[in-house]
């Protein structure tokens, strides 16, 4: 493979698309250290400008002048565009810049297609990573090295966790990580509305829900136990857990998330069929 190394310690990065997530992954990685702001630049002539300026980021005017002026590009822009974004700027996307992807439903076989050349890497993120808590998964494109990699998974690894992946996994990948955000929301929500009818006040109902899930799934991230295990270690015998379970299970509580998983994965392969 022909294409240099990008210099790990004095790269810079570009972001094509100045909406949240490239907001989430900037803020992150300077915030860790891993990137001063004066190496990232994106380009946006409206209200966000100021956003990115306000934390540092250098913003200017046109895509091409970023793409001139990075080692590493991440495309994070609305799925219906990105293609006529690639295509404007592929006269100057040489093989020297490592390409990133964070497009739901984009294939890298059309992304490396457009761009002429396959240095890419197709990243699946979340929206907690605007928290420093996201869930993100990456595929590498041929041309991309182990070093690229590494490179990306650092930078994706100061908003959150990241993972490796074959990319015929994405659509499942989107059915878990990219839409379950919605389905735990829903449930601090419904947890919630069981307090306060069992007599809470709502911002106490809310707080200790929203806690409760974080917990659970701390515990879950750290004690390297099985769910099951935990779930074991709070039912006691004839206890209010078990009783709790039960109803749950009465409810088909779990084939409820794993058909609202299958069904989103589905929906994911329909939509990237379509593109």
């Amino acid at each position: 493979m022909g294409s240099a190394p990008i210099p790990s310690e004095t790269y810079k990065l570009g972001f094509i698309g100045a909406g949240k997530m490239a907001e989430s992954i900037a803020r992150g990685v300077i915030k860790s250290g891993i990137l001063p702001a004066s190496r990232i630049k994106t380009a946006h002539r409206g209200s966000r400008r100021t956003t990115f300026e306000s934390f540092g980021v250098g913003v200017v005017e046109h895509n091409n002048q970023v793409v001139e002026n990075s080692d590493v590009v991440i495309f994070s822009v609305k799925p219906q565009v990105v293609k006529d974004a690639i295509l404007q700027l592929r006269p100057i996307l040489s093989e020297k810049k490592l390409l990133v992807s964070v497009v739901a439903g984009v294939k890298l076989k059309d992304l490396q297609e457009w761009a002429g050349h396959d240095r890419f890497i197709r990243v699946m993120p979340n929206t907690p990573a605007a928290v420093g808590e996201g869930a993100s998964v990456m595929s590498l494109g041929a041309g991309a090295s182990q070093e690229d990699g590494e490179i990306i998974a650092k930078l994706f690894g100061a908003v959150g966790k990241i993972w490796k992946a074959d990319e015929k996994l994405f659509d499942a990948v989107t059915g878990l990580s990219g839409s379950g955000p919605a389905y735990i929301f829903l449930a601090i929500e419904a947890l919630a509305d069981g307090a306060v009818a069992a007599g809470l006040p709502r911002e106490l109902a809310l707080g200790l829900a929203s806690q409760t899930v974080l917990g659970a799934a701390s515990m879950a991230s750290h004690t390297g136990k099985h769910p099951g295990q935990l779930k074991d270690d709070v039912t006691s015998p004839g206890g209010t857990t078990i009783a709790g379970v039960h109803e749950l299970e009465k409810s088909g509580f779990r084939g409820i998330l794993m058909n609202a998983v299958v069904a989103a994965a589905k929906r994911s392969r329909e939509l990237s069929q379509n593109n």
